[in-house]
């Protein structure tokens, strides 16, 4: 009979055999930290997303996510590579490197499923369970520190030692008894890269966002207007925004490590070549039939055609491209007013770039 540490090593086994390039495991059970997120709530700094606030019991205590939860196995899959996505020209767009690619939801579940599969075939039995890839009731990144994967930096973002944080996570909750993994020391140290680069200052503090104020909220979650105090500070950005992670030492420093992908995992998550510094021209002639070819199996959907259109705009106005003026005003004259409105604005800043 396997023993809950031959379990618990036969699973990472067979999670690497998957294609994970990190896997840990680690209690289901509340923690300080994710007691934390009712408070981070409570001040209003998740904005429109209410569907959190919903499952705020939940994500504070993973053992609420079904009765006998009793462990997460969390894996982690590398993403990005060294390819450089900043603009070779003022009208080109910025998209974060997680949506560059494939679904990344689809991806790695898929992985998780598979996973399920294989412990069910290893134990002989049927697993209670539930799988979550960013979209459940589950606080991840908490989640893979606790397993030790890493370490959650003053970003908030998951920092793993040898891969950085563009790390894509996948969690597995089970009923299952395991043994756990350490939790790893924070190693960031006195730096504040992160802070200091963050174009709209979106942190409070030290490991504390105000995701209102976040590029990847403004041109993501949010679908109304972006506020006319954050445009400026948007650039280039039509999709997120990495640059608390690219300025971070740890996805820096000699070029953080990339494993093998014998599955080729990586190549699905790799850049589509019309996301790979797209023109803002494009993006703002954007018929609805264009858009969902364009996005067709991505994360990018989650903004809607209008959406992006809108954070196009902005990124229109900040070029200092007048050549932009003619697709721009297209949007100004038509029937959606909040689209008008980022137009106008847009035309604006234009008349004001230098010649």
């Amino acid at each position: 009979m396997n023993t809950a540490d031959d379990l618990s090593q036969d699973v990472k086994t067979i999670a690497h055999a998957l294609g994970a390039d990190a896997v840990g495991i680690c209690a289901a059970r509340a923690t300080p930290e994710s007691r934390r997120f009712g408070a981070w709530l409570d001040r209003g700094f998740s904005g429109v997303m209410t569907y959190l606030e919903r499952t705020r019991e939940k994500r504070e205590d993973p053992a609420k996510l079904f009765e006998g939860a009793r462990s997460m196995i969390v894996v982690g899959f590398v993403y990005g590579d060294r390819e450089d996505l900043a603009p070779a020209s003022p009208a080109v767009g910025r998209i974060s490197r997680y949506a560059v690619g494939d679904d990344y939801h689809d991806v790695i579940m898929d992985r998780l499923r598979a996973l399920v599969a294989g412990i069910e075939a290893h134990v002989g039995a049927p697993v209670t369970h539930r799988a979550y890839v960013d979209t459940g009731p589950v606080i991840e990144r908490l989640a893979a520190a606790r397993a030790g994967l890493g370490w959650v930096g003053k970003n908030t973002c998951l920092i793993h030692p040898q891969f950085g944080s563009y790390l894509f996570l996948g969690v597995l909750v089970t009923g299952l008894d395991f043994v756990f993994d350490h939790e790893l020391q924070d190693r960031c140290g006195r730096c504040t890269a992160c802070l200091d680069a963050c174009p709209t200052d979106a942190f409070e503090a030290a490991g504390l966002l105000d995701a209102t104020r976040c590029i990847a909220y403004t041109t993501i979650e949010d679908p109304g207007p972006i506020p006319e105090s954050l445009r400026d500070a948007h650039g280039a950005h039509v999709y997120g925004c990495d640059v608390c992670q690219e300025v971070c030492p740890w996805n820096r420093r000699g070029g953080r490590d990339v494993p093998a992908d014998p599955l080729g995992l990586r190549s699905r998550l790799a850049a589509r070549p019309q996301w790979i510094r797209p023109s803002l021209e494009w993006m703002l002639a954007l018929e609805e039939k264009d858009w969902q070819a364009a996005t067709r199996a991505s994360a990018m959907r989650r903004s809607k055609r209008r959406g992006l259109l809108r954070n196009a705009l902005v990124a229109a106005g900040n070029s200092g491209d007048r050549s932009l003026g003619p697709a721009i005003e297209r949007l100004a004259r038509g029937q959606d007013e909040m689209l008008a409105e980022h137009a106008r604005w847009a035309l604006e800043r234009l008349s004001q770039a230098d010649v």
